[in-house]
């Protein structure tokens, strides 16, 4: 782990392992992703940004576990799932949708099928 994930992991040490599992599962099954750990979030993308994992609050302060993570990740359409938090459409035809994690098993295939297509949504933008 680098010095600056941890510094990002520094009051949120118990997400570290939700981290951990999704990280390898985008590596593993999303070839050419790169990861860049910023101050607030950390970005996975290929040649376009196509997700990133922070600590938003998606959910109410009074409903937030102590280990959590919120993946972002953009489609060309508004996905329809219990799992997801909020959406919010910044233009049209991009619609960026927030999942909070909070076990790693959530990190599981329909959470990689969501990522899958925003890489490929990403990687189709015009230049």
């Amino acid at each position: 782990m680098t010095a600056i994930t941890a510094a990002f992991f520094a009051a949120h040490s118990a997400a570290l392992p939700l981290y951990e599992c999704l990280e390898a599962r985008i590596l593993a099954e999303i070839p050419g992703t790169r990861v860049e750990v910023r101050k607030t979030q950390i970005n996975f993308s290929n040649e376009h940004l196509f997700a990133c994992v922070s600590f938003l609050p998606v959910v109410k302060a009074a409903l937030r576990p102590p280990a959590y993570l919120v993946v972002s990740f953009g489609l060309g359409y508004r996905a329809v799932s219990p799992r997801i938090a909020a959406v919010a459409q910044p233009r049209p035809n991009r619609w960026t949708h927030h999942v909070p994690i909070v076990r790693a098993d959530e990190a599981d295939d329909e959470l990689l099928s969501w990522l899958k297509e925003a890489s490929a949504f990403a990687a189709a933008k015009r230049r």
